[in-house]
């Protein structure tokens, strides 16, 4: 089984790139955060590898880390998902994060990430949960993505201080109509008095 991979990158796509190793270009299936760690065409590149082999293909799926490599391990001892559902699961989440949403049973984040349903978020939560406690410690509070919107912000901030997801959600969508102009600080401010009112 191939396990890890040196070579040059000779080509970069959607989802996978190929890398020469000596001659040979292997076709590495990728997440989209492991394609974006790869150095550009023409650098050398390692990768950790997964072998998978079916009755008809041979496919190699790629990782920038151990972390994600672990987390992708797990993913696929989950009923019903293979290794294209798991790399597709890394390319909207980041491990750490998912390791969070699923110890603190977050379907509603997890059904964020395309391709999962709830009941494929559900049995995430279900099976993973003791499986990534250790990861999800290891990351800490989640902070805000950067991209998220205010009020999405607002309730991840919630959360991380200890409230439940589905009452962060609600207050945060009280809010919508005061959110507009107003910095993360005064939004949390005005869903803290609400929750205690």
């Amino acid at each position: 089984m191939i396990a890890r991979l040196t070579g040059i990158v000779v080509e970069k796509g959607d989802g996978e790139a190929i890398l020469d190793v000596a001659g040979v270009g292997y076709r590495v299936h990728l997440s989209s955060a492991s394609l974006a760690a790869l150095p550009p065409v023409g650098d050398r590149a390692s990768v950790r590898c997964h072998t998978h082999v079916r009755e008809d293909a041979l496919d190699l799926f790629g990782f920038a880390t151990e972390e994600e490599e672990a987390v992708f391990h797990e993913l696929m001892s989950v009923k019903n998902v293979g290794p294209r559902a798991a790399q597709n699961i890394l390319s909207g989440i980041e491990p750490r994060e998912l390791a969070q949403a699923v110890a603190a049973a977050d379907v509603a984040r997890l059904t964020k990430v395309p391709g999962v349903g709830k009941k494929t978020a559900e049995r995430l939560v279900v099976e993973l949960k003791e499986k990534l406690v250790a990861l999800a410690r290891a990351a800490g509070p989640a902070r805000p993505r950067a991209g998220a919107g205010p009020l999405e912000q607002l309730a991840q901030a919630l959360v991380n201080l200890g409230y439940r997801s589905q009452q962060a959600e609600e207050v945060a969508a009280t809010l919508e109509g005061a959110a507009e102009g107003k910095r993360l600080d005064e939004l949390l401010r005005e869903a803290l008095k609400l929750l205690r009112g």
